[in-house]
């Protein structure tokens, strides 16, 4: 199919989709990420999930957190993405965009949805990186090519670059979700990761230069690699800049607001904001260390049994910043999480496998192969929410497939050196860290595939029909 067959296709499911969604007009607002589309809709009531659930490409629907999702799997969520907008969506008349619907949510859920938001627009920066990291690792493991070679040097540049601003590129997305200036938001990120400031990966063998202010010494270290400063950072700043527009003349604004938010939260990140975060983001990642190394192989029947809940309440992506943290952290330097949710991962796409062969269904059995297949390249969603957890036991199956693949790779102390890949891409970012480590890896997969098929199939009853 080319390329114009594949946008009238979409185009198509887009005209067929929207009065489903109970028109144009009940929707105030749409996002996306990997594999669904995210509907803020102004009557959910008013939606056809069974007219919905029947079109052909769907994966499954849900509701959470105020938010009405559809899962059409990765590639086609963003040709529809794009064919829906071409309809000249439009906010509801007389509603005004920033007014959006009322949800109760508690704190900790309202907090892990902006979390959400804001690291799932960088993810594909992220995933980029880590493969290019991973090549690298290959080619030295391999000797391909020689590595002061100039391949090797641009692919150094390449694979480290979205790292190396990665505080700007979160300061812009942050500063998108709290409602701030998004440039200003980066200028925050490039100040926290300044050149003439020491990046903290080095304190190790270097000292940081100090300057004294009001009779303290302050050192000048950067926060490179690091979320928690950055993230704060920006809230501050969007908190400000939201203030003082309220307050100076419009005819003003475009001069004096940027200036007095880049010289007082520039002063307040370097002097107060960044040591306190970094103090934080220590003592988060010593606390997951002390649970892996304390908790030992039960932490990882636990994270490995728990985590396809913990996407299920879509707090797995505030996860992303522990992840940075135990990178950045010149004491840990590694990830030693992210092996424990690809074996989840990889159980989810092992229990879909079992119900293509154990379902009658022909419609499941269409989509079982394709989103198994996506689960074991790291995208779960498809499968989860489009058959485990509507036949819940295939569900259990990948829960107890994970706990037992988490076990091994605890066990045996498998580690990544990055972050944003699970399931079979996550061998790029695993093989560079050693033989050894590549292997136990594979063999962590393996258990979480097959103990999650088996208990799968030994779980699987007489489905009811449709």
């Amino acid at each position: 199919m080319n390329i114009q067959d594949e946008r009238k296709e979409a185009k198509d499911f887009a005209q067929e989709l929207l009065p489903l969604l109970g028109g144009k007009e009940n929707i105030m607002n749409m996002t996306h990420c990997t594999t669904r589309l995210r509907f803020e809709l102004l009557d959910e009531s008013k939606v056809n999930k069974v007219g919905i659930d029947k079109l052909n490409g769907i994966h499954g629907t849900f509701s959470r957190m105020g938010l009405f999702q559809i899962i059409l799997g990765p590639g086609i969520v963003n040709k529809v993405y794009r064919a829906i907008l071409e309809t000249k969506l439009t906010p509801v008349s007389g509603i005004s965009p920033a007014e959006p619907p009322k949800v109760r949510m508690n704190p900790f859920i309202r907090f892990a949805r902006t979390l959400s938001n804001i690291f799932v627009p960088i993810i594909p920066a992220i995933v980029a990186s880590g493969l290019l990291m991973g090549l690298i690792g290959m080619i030295k493991v391999f000797q391909w090519a020689p590595p002061e070679s100039s391949l090797m040097r641009m692919l150094d540049i390449f694979s480290s670059a979205a790292f190396i601003i990665l505080p700007i590129l979160i300061g812009f997305s942050a500063a998108k979700e709290f409602g701030g200036n998004p440039i200003l938001g980066a200028v925050i990120g490039g100040i926290l990761t300044h050149p003439s400031l020491l990046n903290p990966a080095k304190l190790g063998y270097k000292v940081p230069e100090y300057i004294e202010i009001l009779g303290v010494d302050i050192p000048l270290i950067g926060y490179q690699g690091t979320v928690i400063p950055i993230l704060l950072s920006v809230f501050f700043m969007s908190k400000l800049e939201m203030r003082l527009r309220k307050m100076v003349p419009s005819s003003l604004d475009l001069f004096l607001i940027p200036f007095l938010v880049i010289i007082s939260i520039g002063f307040i990140s370097l002097l107060i904001i960044g040591p306190i975060s970094l103090f934080i983001g220590d003592m988060m990642t010593n606390m997951f260390e002390l649970i892996y190394k304390s908790g030992g192989v039960f932490a990882g029947f636990l994270f490995g049994g728990l985590y396809s809940l913990i996407v299920v309440t879509g707090l797995h992506h505030t996860l992303h910043a522990v992840e940075m943290e135990l990178l950045a952290n010149p004491k840990i330097g590694v990830n030693f999480l992210l092996p424990i949710w690809s074996m989840a991962n990889m159980a989810q796409g092992a229990a879909g496998l079992a119900v293509f062969f154990k379902t009658k269904n022909e419609r499941l059995k269409k989509i079982a192969i394709p989103s198994s297949f996506s689960a074991f390249l790291g995208i779960i969603e498809p499968v989860m929410f489009g058959m485990n957890i509507r036949l819940f036991r295939p569900f259990i199956g990948a829960a107890i497939g994970g706990a037992f693949g988490g076990v091994y790779v605890v066990l045996t102390h498998v580690v990544a050196n990055s972050y944003g890949l699970t399931g079979i891409p996550m061998i790029a970012i695993v093989a560079p860290l050693g033989f050894s480590n590549l292997m136990h890896y594979l063999i962590g997969l393996g258990i979480s595939v097959i103990t999650a098929f088996i208990a799968t199939l030994i779980l699987w009853v007489k489905e009811e029909t449709e």
